[in-house]
C-alpha cells in the first residue's frame, strides 16, 4: 500500500524502505541535474578552438 493510504502503519521497515528510497533518488536526481546543467553550460559557452580540443 502506498503512504496516503488510510492502512499504512509507519514500522520500522517502512521507515528503512522509504528513507532509503528517498536517499537513492534523492543521489539521482542530484547527479541527473549536475550532468544536465554541465551539458548546457558547455553546449552555450563553448570557446571557439573546436570540439577536440577539451579532452
Amino acid at each position: 500500500m502506498f503512504w496516503f493510504s488510510f492502512e499504512w502503519v509507519w514500522d520500522m521497515g517502512h521507515i528503512v524502505f522509504m528513507g532509503g528510497l528517498w536517499y537513492a533518488l534523492g543521489i539521482l536526481g542530484i547527479g541527473m541535474s549536475y550532468v544536465i546543467i554541465k551539458s548546457v553550460k558547455e553546449t552555450f559557452y563553448e570557446d571557439s578552438t573546436g570540439h577536440g580540443d577539451n579532452h
